[in-house]
């Protein structure tokens, strides 16, 4: 399975507001409970994989590792992203669905 769906989902979350950006932005929602799900790029830093690891643990905010920056970013319109934010727990469960039947992901709960 092709990880279409899921860019597909993060370009509709994006467009109804519903997605956050940037490490601190981030950070902010997940200290917050704001974030329903964290998407970190599977190309990204192993200090940045690893800050999200910690972070979302701590709080209980579910991780997917997966995906490269550039696609993140062209899927919601943006240059490339390392790290996003699902605010909205209907994206945030299609999304986990659809990474259920995918490969090329980690997937952390």
């Amino acid at each position: 399975m092709s990880d279409t769906k899921v860019l597909s989902y993060l370009g509709l979350s994006m467009r109804a507001g519903k997605l956050l950006t940037g490490d601190e932005i981030v950070h902010k929602a997940i200290r917050s409970g704001e974030a329903k799900m964290v998407i970190v790029a599977g190309d990204a830093s192993a200090n940045t994989q690893k800050k999200f690891r910690d972070k979302c643990g701590t709080y209980k905010v579910p991780l997917l590792i997966g995906l490269d920056r550039d696609r993140i970013g062209s899927s919601i319109g943006k240059d490339t992203r390392v790290v996003l934010a699902v605010t909205d727990l209907g994206f945030a469960k299609m999304i986990s669905k659809q990474v259920g039947i995918m490969s090329e992901v980690e997937y952390i709960e």
